[in-house]
């Protein structure tokens, strides 16, 4: 790891933890999510947050109809 580092101007913690992803994407590692779960995750995270922002903007629609009806 460390000529390869050197070889193409990487420090050696990029490279391990590079091939710690690749062995993770590969089945093969057991720690941490697979490339594909990341991206997941990061997709779910930002649903979540434009669900979360649609429900507001509903509840302040019906405070402001429920306080027009009265």
């Amino acid at each position: 790891m460390g000529q390869v580092a050197k070889d193409f101007d990487l420090t050696e913690t990029a490279v391990r933890e590079w091939l710690k992803q690749a062995e993770r994407d590969a089945g093969t590692g057991t720690d941490g999510l697979t490339t594909s779960e990341k991206d997941e995750l990061a997709q779910l995270r930002r649903d979540n947050r434009r669900l979360r922002e649609d429900v507001e903007i509903l509840n302040r629609a019906t405070a402001f109809f429920a306080k027009e009806t009265r």
